[in-house]
């Protein structure tokens, strides 16, 4: 009889052979569809950005900025671009001076960010880990 974390290693193998059976090693494909969709929807900035537009239903640019803290007007424009572009958030202006723009996420933008809680919930159990192994290798 298999035991759970068994298991979990025959269904992630299972997992990993499905997204990969279909790659033929000697020409690999030039768009690699989780590397596309990776580097958009997981550099720090747009985790951050999406994390805070799940907290909060709405937020205008000034908001979502003092919230991704350390990130500049120039980068938060550039990933608020690419996240629409993407379909993860839409952009709300309103014809007021000075105009307002709300930015809030889409259905598809919600089912990434429950995801996204999975795996930031693994990384604030693991974290302690993750720095004593830095630790142990003389990176802190």
């Amino acid at each position: 009889m298999e035991t759970i974390a068994e298991n979990q290693k025959v269904r992630t193998v299972k997992k990993l052979e499905k997204m990969f059976v279909h790659i033929d090693l000697k020409n690999p494909p030039v768009l690699c569809p989780v590397r596309d969709v990776m580097s958009v929807a997981s550099d720090q900035w747009s985790v951050l950005i999406l994390l805070w537009l799940g907290y909060f239903p709405v937020l205008r640019f000034n908001k979502l900025k003092k919230y991704v803290y350390g990130i500049s007007n120039k980068v938060l424009s550039q990933r608020l671009k690419v996240l629409e572009a993407d379909g993860y958030i839409q952009r709300e202006a309103y014809p007021e001076v000075p105009i307002r723009v709300e930015y809030s996420l889409t259905e598809f933008g919600q089912s990434y960010v429950e995801k996204l809680l999975d795996l930031a919930e693994w990384m604030h159990d693991n974290s302690p880990k993750v720095l004593a192994n830095r630790e142990k290798f003389g990176l802190l």
